[in-house]
């Protein structure tokens, strides 16, 4: 399988914010949104077997790992790594949500995005995925503007979902937090603020 990249760092999204965990960033992705920050992902790499993968892993004595991309359901590999990594690690999964999720290990927490407008990529979202997610998993909105976030509104309203987290997540340095908070406050919705804190702590830089 094709690997950019393995590190250490504190996880800056979702229910599990601010947790030391290892990050196994996959080669490859099937979108090109608008506001995409891992460009380097898409070619970016060397190709390691799943031995190799765990190998590297256990160099950082973490509890947690998160496989991530670029899209990492790309590689028919990652489902043996995933297989492998339960039996030691929590395990999370982040997917753009544009590759089915069913074949996915139940062991494995998912966080999986639902495209906006914003990202150019609505059009790619399998929504037969809404289906397949487990009340452990998270689904996350990127969030580009005022347009964005009316359209995520009514996504929500005509969708149910199994997955209890939900996250709002704005497009880091083109969506103010302060006035995506307020929107969200105004309209009291159940949502989770979802910032990208390793940005914030480390700037906006690969590894990390």
């Amino acid at each position: 399988m094709k690997i950019c990249e393995i590190f250490a760092s504190i996880q800056g999204e979702s229910s599990l914010v601010g947790i030391p965990m290892i990050f196994i960033r996959l080669t490859g992705c099937n979108l090109r949104c608008r506001y995409c920050d891992t460009q380097y992902s898409y070619s970016e790499g060397e190709e390691l077997s799943v031995d190799q993968v765990i190998d590297k892993v256990k160099q950082f004595k973490l509890k947690y790992i998160e496989i991530t991309g670029g899209e990492p359901l790309l590689q028919n590999e990652v489902y043996e790594l995933m297989n492998n990594l339960v039996k030691s690690y929590d395990v999370v999964l982040e997917t753009n949500g544009s590759v089915s999720i069913n074949k996915v290990n139940p062991q494995v927490k998912i966080v999986m995005d639902i495209k906006t407008p914003g990202s150019g990529m609505n059009h790619r979202n399998y929504l037969k995925n809404i289906n397949c997610l487990k009340k452990t998993d998270e689904v996350k909105f990127v969030i580009a503007d005022r347009e964005d976030y009316e359209w995520t509104k009514e996504f929500i309203n005509t969708h149910t979902f199994n997955a209890e987290e939900i996250l709002f997540s704005p497009v880091f340095e083109i969506l103010d937090p302060a006035e995506l908070s307020q929107w969200i406050i105004q309209d009291s919705l159940s949502v989770r603020l979802n910032l990208q804190i390793h940005k914030y702590i480390f700037g906006d830089k690969r590894g990390v």
